[in-house]
């Protein structure tokens, strides 16, 4: 299995302090985005309370953010409730995600003098590599296929397209795990994001922003096909013993 040499970059920065409400909103989003809770689970804020070992108060801060950025939503009398896939969210969201990237592509074979190539050293280690030195994990190769991303938008130099990115990139982060389930599909990831890396080499923008844009496409298309059936089944998938369960 291969390794990188060094690792990618976090995409974001962790906060000097974190309250304990944010340690339980930053665990409820895990949750969200590693199918422990999926779209329609129901649970009450005691029950939160009493799996993460902390009082009320925090689990309400960390659900009151979670449901502004919809992910969940209050029942009266009856707690919370994982809020349903929206779909055309996301379709929006992958609309931005290729209008941001295909420039980024375009500034990286542009203008050398703002772009960062030790984060583009980092993508070939990763990328540019032999059938034999590919990874077959699903969950490294879709980590990193979000680095990736964000990466050649960070290395194109321009901190508010790179922090908007990020935001994009959380934000579908739970749908876009489910694009990594078949070898195809990661088969498919390392041949495309070798021929944009290429095309950034030979500083050809309107092909590596092309490449981007086909790529991101058919991630997009991916997504569509994406049941809810899929999603529970991902969560049996990752589910161990001691798991929070929700009661539906």
């Amino acid at each position: 299995m291969h390794t990188a040499a060094r690792p990618l970059p976090a995409l974001a920065a962790a906060p000097a302090h974190r309250s304990r409400a944010d340690e339980v909103y930053e665990q409820l989003k895990r949750d969200v985005s590693e199918f422990k809770l999926v779209p329609g689970d129901r649970f009450t804020e005691t029950e939160i309370s009493e799996r993460l070992g902390v009082s009320r108060t925090p689990v309400r801060q960390a659900l009151f953010r979670l449901q502004h950025e919809g992910f969940v939503e209050v029942l009266f009398r009856s707690g919370w409730r994982v809020l349903p896939f929206d779909f055309n969210q996301f379709e929006e969201l992958y609309d931005l995600r290729m209008v941001l990237e295909t420039t980024a592509a375009h500034r990286l074979c542009e203008d050398a003098l703002k772009v960062n190539p030790a984060l583009l050293d980092d993508l070939v280690a990763i990328w540019l590599v032999s059938p034999e030195q590919r990874s077959s994990d699903t969950v490294q190769v879709a980590q990193w296929d979000e680095a990736f991303h964000c990466a050649l938008v960070a290395a194109a130099g321009n901190a508010e397209m790179a922090r908007v990115h990020r935001d994009v990139t959380e934000r579908i982060r739970v749908i876009r795990r489910l694009d990594f389930t078949k070898q195809p599909r990661i088969d498919a990831t390392y041949e495309e994001h070798a021929k944009i890396l290429k095309a950034i080499q030979r500083r050809r923008g309107d092909q590596a922003a092309l490449l981007l844009r086909s790529h991101i496409q058919t991630s997009q298309a991916e997504v569509r096909k994406i049941t809810l059936h899929q999603v529970h089944m991902a969560r049996q998938a990752v589910q161990g013993h001691g798991d929070f369960s929700a009661r539906k």
